[in-house]
């Protein structure tokens, strides 16, 4: 009989509304009954695309044993950390602090009275293997430790506050310069670099604040090298559909082979970003166009909803076929030998083997990941070889830039008759601040290659969440089927006000207005700071909940780049296009409440070191429409572009709050800028 989960909307939960467990979903009756019975809380939070989510619903959480334990002596919680990423984020600090890692799903132990956690864990196996205890033998010894060690427990509950609670205050702030800014990109850098071991992500934030930085940088070489060879591994890397396009979330090797197969929005939305930087910079290699137009043929295949709006994830497991009782990780995207050979022409197999990773043993439990081991100078080359490879995927008759039918769960997986492969579950949920990520991602290559098409995708998106996720005065996180739900949070405001800037840059190229969307994001700025501005400085994660234990103002950065570092470029941004000094001031104020974080911990919030980046190098580039025309072609990364129909000289510099002598000409204006940017390709 199904548990209250099948009720939910979340894809996640509803995933979980078969299991033998009592499951509730976080809310005020659930907190209140464990309280009221003394039940230790077992919160468990991941999200419907997660391959060890997946696996430990289909395991431990199917298991009747350790379901009838949880349930006689548990308050079972589950929690989708896409929806309620402030309750997660709290949660995961917690087991970090408490084992020195993290990951999903997340697992961990509450305290009914207060929801203070005490132990926890990621994946737990039905029985003990992988090195980690039977989840059972876990459920027993918690709870041992709950009725029996009261006092250890509140010991150690103290030491874990200590960390956990918010500071009165972030202490005397450090001034602002550039020595600050260096010393942190010193130590970001390294963090780019390959590893000789371990998973590989693609760590988007780091790589964008590279990339920003190479103008300014005192080594351009080495730091083009390493953004550059970051686009290599996400271009050629298996963590890269070369069949269908789109990024996977990583690869599980150093050597960018192997990935967890799902796909995540917002992970496409920052690589489509940083790959038009990549060739704005300078980096003309035919594969970034390749991959880029590849990709959003996915994205109009799979993942936009017929409004215009983008589906959050597609997940890292299908079936293989429709009897099959469990999904198996990556069984739409890899290949047996054989098949390739059945596949193609002797000479097309010839072709692939010299570019990819092909061989009879596999590079993945005994089947083919592809990876390429060197590009073609000639992308066009591997266009037919994929094209068969496609048509084997989703069958003959399917055309690679039309919307394909959506499995929006196993079941639908299952009962429907599709002319290739059973495509892995899509969660069609629209999350604000994914859609804002991968608006800027469009707007972005709209710009850069003056892709029209691009722009018109953005701009519809972004029309059709103005006028749905904006109700009643509050702003939302989350629609299904039409239906909002859940108040904005920190992320959804900062991505949001992000695209709408890229949106009104990327206009200048394609000759559209402007204007709205400059407005649109200045009245979404005021509602950021009404709703979640500090007094002191920067912008809490979520609004002040009684069912939270801390309310967290975080500039960390995850997958994701932090809610503040976004935030503080977009006040810096809005001050140029503004001339408002009143952002300008906001930002300042928001840099100093994280100045000792970036001082102490820079490796940890590359965003907000590119936030700082935009304070100490504002530029504002007013300028006639053929001179803007001609700096879209730049990646002038802290700077802003203005039309100036009225300039009489052919553009205006201005730094921040002072402005230069007016360039009469061209050379003049390029002269200005090479030395606001002064490793700026400018060929």
């Amino acid at each position: 009989m199904p548990n209250r989960l099948s009720q939910c909307q979340s894809l996640y939960l509803r995933k979980h509304a078969e299991n033998p467990i009592d499951w509730w979903p976080w809310c005020d009756e659930a907190l209140a009954k464990a309280a009221a019975e003394d039940r230790v809380i077992f919160l468990s939070i991941g999200y419907s695309s997660c391959h060890w989510c997946t696996v430990m619903e289909g395991e431990a959480f199917s298991d009747l044993e350790i379901a009838a334990y949880l349930n006689a002596y548990f308050l079972p919680i589950k929690v989708d950390r896409e929806e309620r990423p402030d309750i997660d984020s709290i949660y995961m600090q917690a087991l970090q602090l408490m084992t020195g890692q993290g990951g999903w799903p997340l697992n961990i132990f509450l305290t009914p009275q207060d929801r203070r956690p005490f132990y926890g864990g990621t994946y737990f196996p039905v029985q003990p293997r992988y090195g980690r205890p039977g989840f059972l033998q876990v459920l027993q010894a918690v709870r041992r430790f709950y009725d029996q060690e009261k006092d250890k427990l509140a010991a150690q509950q103290a030491t874990l506050w200590q960390y956990l609670a918010p500071p009165a205050e972030m202490g005397e702030a450090v001034p602002l310069t550039e020595e600050l800014l260096r010393a942190g990109i010193r130590q970001v850098t390294p963090i780019l670099r390959d590893r000789p071991q371990g998973t590989c992500f693609p760590m988007m934030p780091y790589a964008q604040m590279l990339l920003q930085d190479l103008a300014f940088s005192p080594n351009p070489p080495e730091l083009l090298h390493l953004c550059r060879l970051r686009g290599y591994n996400l271009l050629q890397g298996g963590i890269y559909d070369h069949v269908g396009g789109g990024w996977h979330r990583y690869t599980v090797d150093p050597q960018w082979t192997v990935p967890h197969f799902e796909k995540m929005l917002y992970d496409n939305g920052q690589i489509v970003t940083y790959l038009a930087r990549l060739w704005q910079q300078g980096d003309r290699s035919p594969q970034i166009l390749a991959a880029i137009a590849q990709t959003i043929q996915w994205l109009d295949r799979e993942m936009t909803a017929p409004e215009g709006y983008f589906y959050a994830a597609q997940d890292a497991d299908s079936f293989v076929s429709a009897h099959d009782p469990e999904p198996e990780e990556g069984a739409f995207y890899c290949w047996q030998y054989a098949e390739l050979e059945a596949v193609l022409t002797s000479t097309e197999f010839a072709q692939l083997q010299t570019y990819f990773d092909i061989s009879p043993q596999g590079n993945f439990e005994g089947k083919i990941v592809l990876k390429q081991v060197r590009p073609p100078e000639n992308p066009e080359v591997l266009v037919p070889i994929l094209r068969n490879l496609f048509a084997r995927r989703y069958g003959a008759d399917t055309p690679m830039d039309q919307p394909f039918p959506v499995a929006t769960d196993n079941a639908s997986a299952k009962e429907r008759a599709w002319p290739g492969r059973i495509p892995p579950v899509t969660d069609t949920k629209m999350i604000l601040a994914w859609n804002g990520l991968m608006i800027t991602g469009l707007a972005t290559a709209a710009q850069v290659w003056r892709q029209h098409a691009y722009w018109q995708r953005a701009a519809k998106a972004a029309q059709w969440l103005h006028e749905h996720q904006y109700q009643q005065g509050k702003l939302y996180r989350l629609n299904y089927g039409g239906t909002v739900a859940e108040v904005a949070q920190a992320e959804d405001y900062a991505y949001w006000i992000q695209a709408l800037l890229a949106l009104h840059q990327a206009s200048l190229a394609v000759g559209e207005a402007a204007q709205p969307w400059l407005e649109l994001a200045c009245r979404y700025q005021t509602l950021l700071d009404q709703e979640l501005g500090a007094r002191d400085g920067g912008y809490y994660n979520a609004p002040e909940r009684a069912d939270l234990i801390v309310r967290q103002r975080e500039g960390v950065d995850n997958a994701t780049p932090s809610a503040n570092g976004v935030a503080i470029a977009n006040l810096i941004q809005l001050f140029l296009l503004t001339e408002n000094a009143a952002y300008l001031e906001q930002a300042e104020q928001g840099l100093r409440f994280f100045s000792q974080l970036i001082q102490d911990s820079p490796q940890s919030c590359p965003s907000l070191l590119a936030a700082l980046q935009w304070y100490l190098h504002p530029v504002c580039v007013q300028a006639r429409p053929e001179q803007v025309t001609s700096l879209l072609d730049r990646y002038l990364p802290t700077a802003v572009l203005k039309v100036r129909d009225d300039l009489a000289p052919v553009a205006l510099v201005c730094e921040g709050l002072r402005c230069r002598e007016p360039a009469l000409t061209p050379t003049q204006l390029q002269q200005q800028l090479e030395t606001l940017f002064p490793a700026v390709n400018y060929g």
